[in-house]
């Protein structure tokens, strides 16, 4: 599958990072302003890959929930914010089996 449309959902820290990587939608957004930008941008057919901050799914009810983690187009893919590891998977080894970007060598070519 390629991905030409991308979106970001998530708190400043998330949000600027992947927009730093070269993804253009990205919506800076939590609590329940996120999970209506979410529902939105599943409305809107635009995208074909969409990721949001892991901490917007306590403000999700079941069934946007239920949506977001059985979608397939668009696929949504539950991001932790940078520096949180979940199972075992940082937002660094997350973007690059996603994006295919590496941001700890992209880290050290910012210095």
């Amino acid at each position: 599958m390629k991905f030409e449309s991308i979106a970001v959902i998530g708190e400043r820290e998330l949000a600027l990072g992947f927009k730093l990587v070269g993804v253009k939608d990205v919506f800076i957004a939590d609590g329940k302003e996120a999970v209506k930008t979410f529902v939105d941008l599943m409305n809107s057919k635009t995208y074909n890959l969409i990721m949001i901050s892991e901490s917007i799914k306590q403000s999700m009810e079941l069934g946007t929930l239920r949506l977001a983690e059985t979608s397939i187009s668009p696929l949504v893919v539950f991001v932790p914010l940078p520096g949180i590891e979940k199972a075992g998977e940082s937002v660094e080894a997350l973007a690059k089996r996603i994006l295919g970007v590496d941001l700890k060598g992209m880290k050290g070519a910012a210095k």
